[in-house]
């Protein structure tokens, strides 16, 4: 997503990789916590280790055939700037740095919309939803156990929204009148409630680890089916274009349809929030899962 009108309303009006028309909740948490108002990706040449220090995102959007950088590999980036990171500041600071850090991990939408219901019928006839949801807790359990092997302590596990009420799937739920696909809104509670369960596990298992489940899925449905009590006109379709299935390239600056206001929409993609709606979720998830990191 990095071209118009993505960014649009970033500093600048730069677009910079992130699926909104400005920030998103990572950037909102980093300034609730007193650091920098956007952090800066790691591949990002216009900064260096002495940005990087302050805060640092080594995430990729999107899904295997789009270029997403896999998570071994935003592992072995991390392991890459610890390096720098010592060099810059000396080991006793940098071990300081990283063990009071906060790392927030986010998986998981991607992995059912796109990779199980989609466009991998493969997944399908290899995992029921049960399964596949197991699945994806021991891939995020090992990440977790890795981070805290290389001196994580404070880590934010984030879990899915009512996914089935995003723009896009709703313009598929077309006999349902449009309504939020259910089953997939039960199947993210229900993936939750497994990363949850992983949390407390793990808290108990990793020495020194404070493990914190952020739970962005019922701020998001409240804002979805009540979006005028937020102050948003539109909350089916998104934004950009027509509202009901583009993002990424089909997301044109030139189409004629794309809203003027981003404000109004719950959605500026038919699959990502708005900066407004990033910033609600962001103080959601502050004052309910990382108040205890303030």
């Amino acid at each position: 997503s990095n071209f118009q009108p993505y960014g649009r309303d970033f500093a600048g009006g730069k677009p910079t990789g992130r699926f909104s028309n400005g920030r998103i909740a990572t950037d909102f948490i980093s300034e609730a916590l007193g650091l920098r108002r956007s952090v800066p990706a790691y591949l990002d040449t216009a900064y260096n280790i002495t940005d990087f220090g302050i805060g640092v995102t080594f995430a990729s959007a999107g899904i295997k055939w789009g270029g997403v950088i896999p998570l071994w590999r935003e592992l072995e980036y991390y392991k890459d700037y610890q390096r720098r990171l010592k060099a810059y500041l000396g080991d006793a600071k940098a071990y300081n740095t990283i063990a009071k850090a906060l790392y927030m991990i986010s998986i998981g939408t991607n992995d059912f919309l796109e990779n199980y219901y989609t466009f991998n019928s493969q997944r399908r006839s290899q995992y029921t939803v049960d399964a596949y949801q197991q699945f994806l807790i021991g891939i995020a359990k090992k990440f977790v156990i890795n981070l805290h092997g290389l001196g994580a302590r404070k880590i934010s596990l984030r879990g899915l929204p009512p996914m089935g009420c995003m723009p896009l799937e709703r313009t598929r739920n077309i006999f349902n009148g449009n309504g939020c696909i259910e089953n997939y809104n039960i199947v993210a509670m229900s993936f939750n409630g497994k990363l949850y369960d992983l949390v407390t596990k793990l808290n108990k298992k990793l020495p020194r680890l404070q493990l914190v489940f952020s739970n962005p899925y019922y701020i998001l449905l409240q804002i979805i089916t009540n979006p005028s009590a937020y102050g948003y006109d539109v909350s089916q379709m998104a934004c950009c274009a027509t509202g009901m299935f583009e993002m990424g390239y089909a997301c044109d600056e030139r189409n004629p349809f794309t809203c003027s206001d981003a404000n109004k929409y719950v959605f500026w993609d038919a699959f990502h929030p708005t900066e407004k709606t990033n910033r609600l979720v962001a103080d959601h998830l502050v004052k309910t899962a990382l108040h205890k990191f303030l």
